[in-house]
């Protein structure tokens, strides 16, 4: 019990550190550069211009975001809840 508490502690950080979860190219500070920069030097195209589907008659449409992924059809939200919101049950 001993070895696995010393085990387990060296995972725990000391009394006001903080744990950086990301670095590189997904540090919160410069992420949108960073990024920027990558799709650049990559030559790949961002992921707005990427959802938007030109149909070539001038018309542009947004890309379905949740899509059936046995069909392949774009579903329909019909509802959202928010925070706290109690769900509504079926009827009895």
């Amino acid at each position: 019990p001993e070895e696995f508490m010393r085990r387990f502690l060296l995972h725990v950080l000391p009394g006001g550190l903080h744990r950086i979860r990301h670095y590189g190219l997904l540090a919160n500070g410069s992420r949108k550069a960073s990024l920027a920069l990558a799709r650049e030097l990559l030559r790949a195209t961002s992921p707005v211009s990427a959802a938007i589907d030109n149909c070539g008659d001038g018309v542009t449409t947004l890309a379905p975001t949740f899509v059936c992924r046995h069909c392949g059809h774009a579903m329909i939200v019909l509802q959202t809840f928010t925070r706290g919101q109690a769900i509504r049950a079926p009827p009895s």
